[in-house]
């Protein structure tokens, strides 16, 4: 097996157990219908596990655009590769969603709201707002990339890394996921958005295509100031990837705080015309 076909393999895996408890807790008629944020993190806990124990001696089961692009700024993954990693991420991501689909096909019917149907595929925030939405991404991938660095440095716990992999997901999920339902991983998201707008679900609705940037572009972000926060704190290695991740976190983020400034004087401006 080619690590290309690992990563669509490994990331499908991902997708079938992460999207299927949101499907089990979501859709109507389903036994583990309201099974709680509890279990969903602990289900997408241990669907990483599984995906990195099924693939990561073949392609490192980086699963995970943001990872993948990390590993490369931090100079430990060849950027000729990022490409090719990222397209067999996309679509093991939508092959994983096409099969919860098919899995649940009668669910579909039986469940009438279009949001909770796109909640089963995509993330999407608690409270709209895009400067604190794309910040939550950022934090959660931020720590989601230091914490796998933090993991790969420690010998103790080689053979038990896809284990305490998959408890990494599970605390960002229960401490920072309330927000905008954790994507940390635009594959994640972008992916089972794309299959959502393409299958044939019955009364879906929008694909929601105006928030969908900030599960890809927070993540990137994040994911790269934790690749080179590490590199600068922990080893000691200050290069000019760190000011120009930081640069450009900081010009996004001035851009997202204006888009939201706009945003809330626009509801208050229709609130005050009702």
């Amino acid at each position: 097996m080619t690590p290309f076909v690992g990563e669509v393999i490994g990331t499908m895996i991902l997708i079938v157990f992460g999207a299927g408890i949101g499907a089990g807790s979501s859709l109507k008629k389903s036994y583990s219908n309201n099974a709680g944020w509890i279990v969903i993190t602990l289900a997408w806990g241990l669907a990483v596990t599984m995906a990195v124990l099924a693939v990561g001696s073949i392609s490192g089961a980086h699963l995970n655009p943001a990872v993948t692009i990390a590993l490369a700024i931090n100079g430990s993954f060849p950027w000729s590769e990022v490409p090719g990693y990222i397209a067999a991420q996309m679509i093991g991501a939508i092959l994983g969603s096409i099969i919860i689909f098919l899995h649940y096909l009668p669910h579909w019917k039986e469940t009438e709201d279009p949001a909770t149907k796109l909640g089963v595929f995509a993330t999407s925030p608690a409270i709209p707002h895009t400067f604190s939405n794309l910040i939550s991404e950022i934090i959660g991938t931020f720590v989601l990339v230091l914490g796998l660095l933090f993991i790969g440095a420690n010998k103790f716990t080689q053979g038990l890394n896809p284990l305490v992999v998959g408890l990494l997901i599970v605390v960002i999920g229960m401490s920072l996921g309330g927000t905008t339902g954790y994507a940390i991983n635009p594959a994640r998201d972008l992916g089972p958005r794309i299959a959502h707008f393409l299958l044939p679900i019955p009364g879906k609705g929008n694909s929601n295509w105006g928030y969908s940037w900030i599960p890809v572009v927070g993540p990137i972000l994040g994911g790269s100031l934790g690749a080179v926060f590490y590199k600068a704190i922990f080893l000691g290695e200050v290069t000019s990837a760190l000011w120009i991740v930081l640069a450009i976190n900081v010009v996004i983020l001035f851009l997202a705080l204006y888009t939201s400034k706009n945003q809330s004087n626009n509801i208050r401006r229709t609130n005050q015309v009702a």
